[in-house]
């Protein structure tokens, strides 16, 4: 991750909002095409990333096995538990600006041998590199993911990358593979998803597309992992055509994905982001007018990768994304911790509708970042651990995962320069129909109404996902402050789906 200025929202724009008046029309209707299947949504989409950052790793999922709080072989027994309730598809390793400065050899051998060093892009912390090579891959076993490995573009050679894929990747006899077996693993892993580079043009080494595109040629064509993977080429942070193009006419033919990053900050301006809480209605808005950028992004990259691609053989990632602010007051420098409230649950899902509308090319995402750092789903401080409003948007959301898109048309309210209610429609794998509808008004309901079209059912259930505060946030005095409860507002009558949807809410329902 790297920070690179965007365009700040006007000071009119915000005041504007601000002095929004409370809306008179609140109904909202639409069309859901059950007839129409779209595309899969990839399960990968709803993927996890993890850096060497702060309290991310050390701490926050990995405890040691010497420790007090309750764990399996190092890792906290309670963030386990949680991540697997959370069906994670992949996990995002070990960076990242920390990718590009990362030595896999100080994270393999035993533990108390390890070296020391800085990691200089997050406050200059001491890493005693207890979390390793090893323990990532043990991990994505344990939670059930696949994996996705991110290689030292910045600072490393194509032999050192290259030697670590095989110490992972080897089932020969080889020295390399040898090693690994000497460390505690007789058999080797499978690297899903191996990523060359994190935004090249900043903290992976300040370079131009040119010389990227030719450096990612030059390292694909020395790492050989046995059992195949997915070679993905990084973008910059937030997005250039210009990079894009200059990849998809030097090295298309040897990607198979490409990646771009974006994060979303309630100003645009890097040098004062916003709070994570106590923030006002204005600036509410104008974080969703944000993230709701990502969409014109994800389809300029689409268009461009069309030229070289009309079949869409290769796939779109977003390696990051998610909200970030300024840090929590007191936190440490560097270490990017910051509160999770309602406002970042409906943004999760606001994300999700929009990955799924793009499903066709966009395959895979990681939020950043997964305990602890930015957008976390799950905080901890010592023995003690809550789930986030984010947590509970990416539980929900489960059963699109795998699921095949429907078209979904809503004509709704607008709220500030957004439609008030935005939503998402798939025939999931268990063969009920999945509908999602998050309302970012917080002050008026809406009553929808939407047509069914080509679906016959008789039964629907539901969750809801809102609170009393724009900013009402879990504690680990009060953990339970923002959570799903049971919803039963919605009905089935003459070929309709209607509720009302509660302002600031997400209201996620399963049809059969």
């Amino acid at each position: 991750m790297q920070p690179r200025n965007l365009l700040s929202l006007a000071a009119a724009t915000l005041l504007s909002a601000a002095l929004l008046p409370a809306f008179a029309a609140t109904s909202v209707t639409g069309t859901l095409r059950a007839d129409q299947p779209g595309p899969v949504i990839a399960p990968e989409l709803y993927g996890q990333f993890m850096e060497q950052l702060g309290t991310g790793i050390d701490g926050g999922l990995w405890v040691g096995p010497g420790s007090d709080i309750p764990n399996t072989r190092g890792y906290r027994n309670d963030v386990l538990q949680a991540l697997k309730e959370l069906q994670v598809p992949v996990l995002r390793w070990p960076g990242g600006c920390y990718a590009d400065i990362y030595d896999w050899r100080t994270g393999i051998g035993p533990r108390q041998q390890r070296p020391v060093t800085l990691n200089r892009w997050w406050g200059n912390k001491e890493e005693h590199n207890g979390f390793g090579t090893h323990e990532f891959f043990e991990f994505a076993e344990l939670v059930g993911a696949k994996t996705f490995l991110n290689v030292n573009v910045g600072t490393g050679t194509p032999r050192e990358a290259a030697q670590w894929v095989e110490y992972i990747t080897s089932p020969t006899n080889s020295t390399l593979a040898q090693e690994r077996r000497s460390n505690g693993r007789e058999q080797p892993w499978k690297i899903d998803f191996l990523g060359i580079g994190n935004e090249p043009n900043g903290c992976g080494g300040r370079m131009r597309a040119e010389w990227f595109a030719d450096q990612f040629r030059q390292y694909v064509g020395f790492i050989a992992p046995h059992g195949g993977t997915t070679f993905i080429a990084s973008g910059p942070d937030a997005t250039s055509a210009d990079w894009t193009r200059t990849m998809m006419e030097i090295a298309i033919d040897h990607l198979d994905a490409f990646s771009m990053h974006y994060y979303t900050l309630p100003t645009g301006d890097w040098s004062a982001k916003g709070p994570a809480t106590g923030f006002d209605e204005a600036q509410w808005l104008a974080t969703f007018e944000q993230t709701y950028k990502i969409e014109p992004m994800i389809r300029e990259q689409g268009t461009i990768m069309d030229e070289f691609d009309p079949e869409a053989k290769k796939a779109l990632v977003i390696g990051e994304w998610g909200t970030w602010y300024d840090p929590t007051p007191g936190s440490p420098g560097g270490w990017l911790q910051q509160q999770n409230s309602l406002r970042d649950g409906l943004l999760a899902a606001a994300n999700f509708n929009i990955f799924h509308r793009n499903a066709k090319r966009l395959r895979a995402a990681g939020i950043a970042q997964m305990v602890n750092v930015l957008q976390a789903m799950i905080l901890t401080d010592g023995t003690k651990m809550v789930l986030t409003p984010t947590y509970h948007a990416f539980h929900l959301y489960r059963p699109f995962q795998g699921a095949t898109s429907l078209p979904l048309s809503l004509q709704s309210p607008a709220y500030g320069s957004l439609h008030a209610v935005d939503g998402t429609a798939a025939l999931g794998t268990d063969g009920k129909l999945h509908v999602a509808l998050v309302n970012l008004d917080p002050n008026n309901a809406m009553d929808v109404s939407i047509a069914l079209e080509g679906w016959t059912g008789s039964s629907i259930a539901g969750h809801l996902l809102t609170a009393d505060a724009i900013d009402a946030h879990n504690t680990f005095d009060a953990p339970g402050n923002v959570r799903p409860t049971p919803f039963d507002g919605a009905r089935l009558a003459d070929g309709r789906l209607g509720l009302q949807l509660p302002p600031k809410s997400l209201v996620v329902l399963a049809l059969e």
